[in-house]
């Protein structure tokens, strides 16, 4: 219906051009952009269809360093080894490594948002109204963790991890998630989906029995939930934070390649198992 009424254009507030201009954003790309905007900066406006303030930029250029990259991750192999195998399409190698952003590794971030935004949601539902987001004191704290308390509950009900805790190297606390909650905090966007997050690495231990880190990408996802972003597109900053994180890879694997001693080590410790079945 949409396309129907549309009739025979394509819409688009994004980008068009001319022979002689490039009009982007509503803007002259080479006049108003180039120079004066950094690729950060462009990323938000693209996707949320506004100019960000400084300090929205400041928080979201933070969280792509934070995701960019985390050394050899299954996903940096995987790039590697494509590359290796195809050293012709870069492409390719980079897309391989992208395709293993899932609900282990970047996918944790979309994954945040969304449970965070979920009990947001059925909080307000349930009280009618939330927390505040100033720097309320014990109260507030207290407050926030009664509904983290819920949400957690929730999730062990239903036999499902919480999202945002536990990781597989940092298991005495995550480096990046105090700087995140800094500088959100400095630049007034520790909003209800940080506070949540932090009230969920208060009370989870009484509720799962053990306690967890808060990891990076989880505040990476309540960081830009607060900015505004929807759930769903979450997953995407995770990649194009990590793209830049695999192609450096790829750099380096050209210099200093590992990517056969990888598949040596793997192929020579291969042991044959009969087939099960058949």
């Amino acid at each position: 219906m949409a396309e129907e009424q549309q009739g025979d254009g394509y819409p688009t507030g994004l980008g068009t051009s001319d022979a002689d201009s490039i009009r982007l954003l509503g803007k002259d790309l080479a006049a108003d952009l180039l120079g004066r905007v950094s690729f950060g900066e462009l990323a938000f406006w693209l996707v949320a269809g506004r100019r960000p303030e400084p300090g929205e930029t400041r928080v979201f250029e933070a969280v792509l360093v934070a995701l960019a990259d985390h050394g050899f991750t299954p996903t940096a192999i995987a790039a590697r080894l494509t590359y290796l195998s195809a050293p012709d399409a870069l492409q390719g190698a980079l897309a391989a490594g992208l395709l293993g952003g899932g609900s282990r590794f970047l996918g944790v971030t979309e994954d945040t948002g969304r449970f965070l935004a979920g009990a947001l949601a059925e909080a307000e539902r349930e009280h009618g109204a939330l927390p505040g987001t100033s720097a309320g004191g014990a109260d507030e704290d207290a407050r926030w963790d009664a509904v983290a308390r819920e949400a957690v509950g929730r999730q062990r009900a239903a036999g499902q991890l919480v999202p945002g805790l536990g990781h597989p190297v940092h298991k005495q606390g995550d480096p990046r998630t105090p700087v995140i909650l800094r500088i959100a905090e400095e630049e007034g966007r520790r909003g209800p989906h940080l506070r949540l997050f932090e009230a969920v690495g208060r009370v989870h231990p009484e509720i799962l029995g053990r306690s967890l880190p808060l990891n990076g990408a989880g505040v990476c996802g309540a960081a830009l939930a607060d900015l505004g972003f929807h759930p769903e597109i979450l997953r995407g900053f995770a990649l194009l934070a990590r793209t830049a994180g695999l192609l450096g890879h790829l750099a380096e694997e050209r210099e200093r390649p590992v990517a056969g001693r990888i598949y040596n080590a793997v192929d020579r410790a291969a042991v044959y198992v009969p087939p099960s079945r058949g």
